[in-house]
């Protein structure tokens, strides 16, 4: 991934079937941290494996993957876009095959800021899509403490029977988009924006060069770093990935969380809403403290470690190259 001769059509496929292989392998674990951090009054999940236990028996094993068909349909170009950017950026910023530190934070900050444009409205829709689940199960625990809360004697005459309210449709990524351009315009989808990019830039600031210095460990570094990280077993691309993108999960989770909070358009009861990242910084920090910016940290190792080992195998094994030989 670096700074041989770019056939961009071959990395955005590669960087497109990476992108679908990995989220369709950890996307409930992405369901779980979604919901996990926008958690801020009433505790419905104790943890990652109590809301995937609570999210399959109340909506069935499908409702794991809930606002998958929204990461499924743009993370193709999202993650073109992000591997292929940095392959590119790599390649200008190198000199006689070589790139210094400098260089290879800088090409991750270019990808992190080029993939801004499809990643903020598909977390936008997705974020939706993931936490209808938690705020229906919010109501139920919700009513329940209401119930228990001390009040008025009962009245010795029975109430007339009330019909009992339909339950909430949950919403579609079709009719989330319409009701976001009818009532905001285009910039409705990129609610967030900023927080995003706040999040994607220093990741791929911390990912790629550590995924390529991981990736080339233990090898003569004769010749440019491209060959020497093509060089490389599949198994060590694999582990490479899955220890850069853990390490750089981890290390962004405060910014995740505020990104997470801020892009939640319908909030639970008693729930803040928040008008930008300092507010929203600030809110977290005073009435949740600091151990709230981790919140979900372990899903998102968790998520981000596999997807990107998966990524960087796909990306490595060089499929967009093969198909593009095969049809021409």
């Amino acid at each position: 991934m670096g700074e041989k001769k770019v056939s961009l059509p071959a990395k955005l496929i590669n960087g497109g079937v990476a992108g679908l292989v990995g989220v369709t392998c950890v996307f409930p674990i992405d369901l779980a941290k979604t919901r996990l951090q926008n958690q801020q009054g009433i505790q419905v999940y104790k943890g990652m494996f109590d809301c995937l236990a609570k999210t399959v028996r109340s909506e069935g094993y499908f409702g794991c993957y809930r606002g998958a068909a929204v990461n499924l349909t743009l993370v193709t170009p999202e993650k073109a876009i992000k591997l292929a950017a940095n392959d590119v950026f790599r390649q200008k910023l190198s000199k006689d095959g070589h790139l210094p530190l400098w260089g290879e934070v800088l090409a991750g900050c270019g990808a992190g800021t080029c993939q801004v444009v499809v990643t903020t409205p598909m977390e936008m829709l997705k974020i939706q899509l993931q936490d209808a689940g938690r705020l229906a199960a919010q109501r139920p625990v919700s009513a329940a403490a209401q119930a228990a809360a001390p009040g008025p004697a009962p009245s010795l005459v029975a109430p007339p029977p009330q019909a009992q309210p339909a339950p909430p449709q949950r919403p579609s990524a079709t009719s989330i988009t319409a009701q976001l351009l009818k009532t905001r315009g285009l910039a409705g989808l990129y609610r967030g924006a900023g927080a995003t990019l706040m999040r994607d830039v220093p990741f791929s600031m911390i990912y790629f060069p550590l995924f390529a210095n991981l990736n080339a460990l233990g090898r003569d570094s004769a010749g440019s770093q491209a060959e020497t990280q093509a060089r490389a077993p599949f198994w060590q691309s694999f582990a490479a990935g899955c220890s850069a993108g853990s390490v750089a999960a981890v290390a962004v989770t405060p910014l995740d969380v505020i990104k997470t909070r801020l892009q939640t358009l319908q909030k639970g009861e008693g729930e803040d809403t928040y008008r930008g990242i300092v507010d929203c910084t600030r809110r977290i920090l005073e009435r949740e403290g600091p151990s709230a910016f981790l919140k979900g940290a372990t899903c998102r190792a968790l998520v981000i470690a596999p997807l990107f080992g998966i990524a960087q195998v796909v990306y490595f094994l060089g499929v967009g190259e093969t198909a593009l030989g095969f049809f021409g």
